[in-house]
């Protein structure tokens, strides 16, 4: 049963691990796409604000779920030695998406109001 539970835990963690690799694909395709797509335009420093924040966001959530594959890594009967770098990603992860929610929050807070996205900066 315990060989069944570190496979099943295991497997999962190299889901969730997956799963953040393609967020982060994702997203950065998405900034690309943007700021490609906005390069040529002449106003769009606002524009470029919405995709930094998308963008912000999305790597705040592949912070997260990296954060859960490495808990679930370590869950099964770990080492005092695991215990030691999970701790110490732990913290460096959590302090970086602190961080980065931080300035996403600053950066929200100085949109002018009614420009809540992309495409209401667009259509204005």
């Amino acid at each position: 049963m315990k060989e069944l539970a570190e496979l099943i835990t295991k497997e999962l963690s190299s889901v969730v691990d997956m799963i953040a690799a393609v967020v982060i694909a994702v997203a950065l395709c998405r900034f690309l796409y943007g700021y490609l797509q906005n390069i040529f335009k002449q106003d769009n420093g606002s524009i470029n604000q919405a995709l930094r924040i998308q963008f912000g966001s999305s790597l705040a959530l592949s912070l997260e779920l990296l954060l859960g594959a490495d808990i679930l890594t370590t869950a099964i009967a770990p080492t005092w030695d695991e215990i030691g770098k999970l701790a110490a990603i732990a913290v460096l992860r959590t302090a970086l998406n602190f961080f980065l929610e931080r300035e996403l929050k600053a950066s929200e807070d100085d949109k002018p109001s009614g420009k809540k996205s992309s495409v209401s900066v667009e259509a204005q």
